[in-house]
């Protein structure tokens, strides 16, 4: 377990910045909610994303939550969803890939492709990932994330609030400037549930196949796609908007989508 995630609960500091955080997120949760009936949150069952399904849950706010099953999940994911329709008496609604698309990338390019080239990494990101929250997003006004500005290199520049450009909706990411020590201070002061592989040095977890754990020292998302330079470490999900309106160059060399109409009232 990396230190980070068993914090000292008895830090002064540590528990007063937690609780202004805290409540400033209760607040824009609350607002968002009522401004924007069609929101909705993506859920990768990470650390940050528990800690928005817990505040959620307790306030009780009308926020659609959803996840992506990649099928290339751990069996621990997988049994932190079922913990987590237990614990707070809801069902995640789950996006899965095209199986023509994903039968077509695995006949042409083997089944494990992705370790071949960052390019074959990124079209399978876009078949297990990009395009299930395409049809996730469909009909939405905004979504939220548990991303955080120290999570990565390719997140250093995070906003608490963006325009989605490549969906056509606004993004909130409440907890960019949340440290990973707070995250846990919240997890551990509310008994949060979270991933089992969070204990054996799993900071961020993704698909099994690319995912392994680090060693003290290593940035948190340095066992994400550990054969590929840091600055290539994205998915394709979280494309931010540069000043001049295109893409960021994390995920330079993915095609632009386009979201699909779908109705918007199932918050689900």
């Amino acid at each position: 377990m990396h230190p980070n995630q068993n914090p000292k609960l008895d830090d002064p500091a540590l528990l007063a910045s937690l609780e202004g955080k805290t409540a400033q997120l209760k607040a824009d949760l609350a607002a968002w909610a009522a401004e924007l009936p069609a929101i909705t949150m993506a859920n990768s069952l990470g650390a940050e994303d528990m800690v928005l399904t817990d505040l959620i849950a307790r306030e009780k706010l009308d926020i659609g939550n959803f996840s992506l099953d990649t099928g290339r999940l751990p069996p621990e994911t997988y049994d932190l969803m079922a913990r987590l329709e237990l614990r707070y008496n809801r069902h995640l609604r789950y996006y899965t890939p095209q199986h023509e698309a994903l039968e077509t990338y695995t006949r042409t390019h083997g089944i494990n492709g992705f370790y071949d080239s960052v390019e074959l990494r990124r079209a399978c990101c876009e078949v297990r990932k990009v395009e299930p929250l395409r049809r996730a997003l469909a009909g939405r006004k905004a979504w939220i994330t548990g991303l955080r500005s120290a999570q990565s290199p390719t997140r250093s520049a995070l906003p608490e609030q963006e325009y989605d450009t490549t969906h056509g909706l606004e993004k909130f990411n409440p907890l960019a400037d949340w440290s990973e020590r707070e995250v846990w201070a919240y997890i551990r002061l509310h008994d949060v549930p979270y991933n089992a592989l969070h204990d054996r040095f799993y900071p961020s977890i993704g698909c099994a196949p690319c995912t392994r754990a680090i060693t003290p020292g290593e940035d948190v998302r340095s066992g994400r796609w550990w054969w590929e330079n840091a600055e290539t470490k994205e998915c394709g999900l979280h494309v931010h908007s540069t000043l001049d309106g295109t893409s960021s160059q994390a995920n330079e060399g993915l095609a632009p989508v386009k979201a699909s109409q779908a109705p918007a009232e199932d918050k689900t």
